[in-house]
C-alpha cells in the first residue's frame, strides 16, 4: 500500500480492510512498493509487522522489520494508488511470481495490468457513453464536435486530477486536446459528457467477486465544478442501486470474476458506466456508515475461500 502515516483514518478503504483482518485474528504484514524484490525467481519482500485501531490519531503501529518468501503468506493485498507506470507493473510482476507458488494475491496481478481503470469501461460499450481513445488531435477534434461537449481524461490518473470538460463552443478546446495529448504524443480517452453528473452526481458501486454490494455512494460535485471524485472536492450521499445499474453489474460481473478483480468500484453517471476502478478502490467506510455494512468482511469471506480452495 501506499505509506499508511499519510491515509485519511476516517474514509481509507485499505484500513477498513486491515481492521477487518484484525478482526480475524490474522497476522498483518505491512509492505511498500520499494519493499518487494525478485530473487533468482523468487518473489520476496521486507515486511513490518502490522497493529491498526480504529481512530482518528495513532491507527497504526509498525514492528521492526524482517524478510519473507512471499510464497509463505496466504494472502496479498495489493492496494497501491495510481499512477500505473513501470513501477506498479514491475510490482504486479513479482507479485505474479508469489501467485505462481500458490499466494492468492487480490486483485490479481495480470488483471490489474490490463484493467486500465479508464479503458476498462471499454470492455462494455452497451454500458458506456459514447468515447474515443486517442492521441490524434484531428480525430479528437471530430468526437468532440459530433457529441457536442465533452470529458477529456489521461489514462494513468486518479482522483479526478488533470479531467477536462471542453466542447465545441469553447475557444480552448483545442489547446486543451493539444496539451492533453502532448501534441499528439499521449494518449487519452474522451467520453461524451453527462450533465446530469452537476446535479446527481457520480455513483460510486462496489463489487465483490462480481458483485454488487448492498448500498452505494452517491458522489455530488462541489459548487462550480463538474468532477464528483471525493478527493476534488464533491461530497458523499447515500444510495440504492438503480434497476439500471444492477442491469450493468450484472452485465460486467461474470468478466470481472473471471478475470480475478475480486474487489472493484465501479463509476456510473446517469445510468452509464464511466469507470471500472481495480487498482485501490475506495468507498468501503463510507458505505459501511451509510448502510451499517461491513464490506471488508464480505470481501474477506470470499478470499478466504479462495484461498483455501
Amino acid at each position: 500500500m501506499d505509506p499508511i502515516a499519510a491515509i485519511s483514518p476516517q474514509r481509507d478503504s485499505t484500513l477498513a480492510m486491515l481492521l477487518e483482518g484484525a478482526r480475524r485474528e490474522w497476522t498483518l504484514e505491512y509492505i511498500e512498493l520499494g519493499d518487494l524484490r525478485l530473487r533468482s525467481g523468487r518473489a520476496e519482500a521486507t515486511v513490518r509487522p502490522l497493529e491498526v485501531r480504529d481512530q482518528m490519531s495513532d491507527w497504526f503501529t509498525l514492528g521492526p522489520p524482517h524478510d519473507v518468501p512471499l510464497d509463505e503468506l496466504d494472502l496479498v493485498l495489493m492496494r497501491k494508488d495510481p499512477p500505473v507506470d513501470l513501477e506498479f507493473i514491475t510490482a504486479t510482476w513479482i507479485l505474479e511470481a508469489a501467485e505462481r507458488e500458490g499466494t492468492l494475491v487480490s486483485n490479481r496481478p495480470q488483471s490489474l495490468r490490463d484493467a486500465n481503470e479508464k479503458l476498462a469501461a471499454t470492455w462494455f460499450p452497451f454500458c458506456t457513453p459514447p468515447s474515443l481513445v486517442s492521441r490524434d488531435v484531428a480525430a479528437l477534434r471530430t468526437f468532440m464536435e459530433a457529441q457536442g461537449r465533452i470529458v477529456l481524461k489521461p489514462l494513468d490518473a486518479m482522483g479526478g486530477r488533470s479531467v477536462f470538460a471542453t466542447g465545441a463552443g469553447d475557444a480552448n478546446a483545442i489547446v486543451l486536446i493539444e496539451e492533453m495529448t502532448r501534441r499528439g504524443t499521449r494518449t487519452v480517452i474522451a467520453q461524451r459528457y453527462l450533465p446530469a453528473v452537476t446535479e446527481t452526481g457520480d455513483k460510486r458501486i462496489l463489487l465483490i467477486d462480481g458483485e454488487p454490494v448492498g448500498g452505494a455512494l452517491t458522489r455530488i460535485p462541489a459548487a462550480g465544478d463538474f468532477r464528483a471524485n471525493l478527493a476534488a472536492g464533491g461530497r458523499g450521499e447515500p444510495a440504492e442501486l438503480t434497476d439500471r445499474e444492477r442491469w450493468i453489474c450484472a452485465q460486467i460481473g461474470p468478466t470481472l470474476r473471471a478475470r480475478g478483480l475480486h474487489f472493484v468500484g465501479i463509476d456510473v453517471i446517469d445510468g452509464w458506466l464511466t469507470e471500472v476502478n481495480v487498482t485501490s478502490p475506495t468507498g468501503i467506510r463510507q458505505i459501511d456508515r451509510h448502510f451499517g455494512t461491513n464490506v471488508a468482511g464480505l470481501l474477506f469471506d470470499v478470499l478466504e475461500a479462495k484461498s483455501r480452495g
